[in-house]
């Protein structure tokens, strides 16, 4: 069961350890002053002026038929999240949850994995997780996502986000939240600890009784593979829940 008492986490030793642009895009890159088309833009300013969504239009170049490159890029952070974006590391799931070409999920999924190999040996700063708040503030982002999404943080035994997944896009159930897509990651790359979160696009703070059943089915997963749920958040606008703090878990 999930520890209520300590609002800090605690991550028990064990042995062998097996945020989203709003912006509506109307005119198509064509139609925009040469000044504000991306590549353009980037020429004159510099990459740190350009939002993400205009990197990613740059980086894809064209978009489809049925959509401009920077619409595209656009709908897709807005749909999918920058953070969760930059950590996809599945090009087919990316493609499959955002409505993409696979071609143009690969080059998100390897521009992020060169930024990301970049950060941390040379210039990244490990983040660290200790409460609900920190968690929060890592997630927050996911409270303005119009569907439905569960992320994870995975933790080693210092407390530090190894590793940050959407695992699964659309309504929470027991029966669609397998414990084998949650702790697979946590596997792969050694993680001792993870705190899922969820978005409520209705507002809702309320932890529902799929909330709490898949948090339970999670935990006694977590308990026999020796890997830690710390908690769950419910995000929801600018606020969150802890259903650890809560209690709500039985």
């Amino acid at each position: 069961m999930l520890a209520t008492q300590k609002a800090a986490y605690r991550i028990v030793d064990h042995d062998v350890v097996v945020g989203e642009s709003n912006q509506d895009y109307v005119l198509r890159v064509k139609d925009l002053p040469d000044a504000e088309k991306p590549r353009e833009k980037l020429t004159t300013v510099g990459p740190q002026e350009l939002s993400v969504a205009e990197l990613v239009a740059i980086l894809w170049s064209v978009g489809s038929k049925k959509e401009d490159v920077l619409a595209m890029a656009h709908r897709t952070i807005k749909e999918y999240g920058e953070r969760a974006l930059g950590n996809e590391l599945s090009a087919m799931r990316l493609a499959e949850t955002a409505n993409i070409p696979l071609g143009k999920a690969t080059q998100v999924v390897a521009a992020f994995e060169l930024g990301r190999r970049y950060y941390s040996t040379a210039a990244g700063r490990p983040v660290h997780v200790r409460n609900a708040k920190q968690a929060y503030q890592h997630l927050k982002a996911m409270g303005h996502l119009q569907k439905e999404q569960l992320r994870g943080l995975y933790l080693n035994s210092r407390y530090q986000v190894v590793h940050d997944e959407v695992i699964s896009v659309g309504s929470l159930t027991s029966n669609i939240v397998h414990p084998r897509e949650v702790f697979q990651p946590a596997i792969e790359r050694g993680a001792a600890a993870l705190i899922i979160a969820h978005n409520h696009p209705s507002g809702s703070l309320q932890a529902t009784l799929a909330d709490v059943q898949v948090t339970d089915q999670l935990e006694a997963a977590g308990d026999i593979l020796g890997i830690e749920l710390l908690d769950h958040l419910i995000i929801a606008g600018n606020k969150f829940v802890s259903i650890r703090d809560s209690g709500h878990a039985s």
